[in-house]
């Protein structure tokens, strides 16, 4: 599983540890990633999903998990979210 939120785009960065002797060492920030269960209102059971902060609340912004991935264009989304995407489509295709 990747560092990267599906949503944001937030990835793994690096820099560099500076002593006080100002010694450089490399190092890396990586993202503050939480899995999450979204409940789907459409789907009616929750969805499983690695976000970072910045993007949960993303989500939550834009009207839930099941409004975010209908706005979102497909190329946009990583496999596992198009899986889920597909699936509310369908639902919505239906009635």
């Amino acid at each position: 599983m990747s560092r990267r939120c599906p949503v944001t785009g937030k990835g793994v960065q690096t820099g560099n540890n500076v002593s006080h002797s100002n010694i450089k060492t490399r190092r890396r920030f990586l993202p503050n990633l939480q899995v999450n269960s979204l409940m789907s209102d459409k789907l009616g059971e929750p969805v499983r999903v690695r976000l970072s902060t910045h993007g949960l609340r993303t989500v939550e912004h834009r009207g839930g998990i099941d409004a975010f991935l209908l706005a979102t264009p497909t190329a946009e989304l990583t496999p596992d979210l198009r899986r889920v995407k597909r699936r509310l489509v369908k639902l919505q295709a239906q009635g």
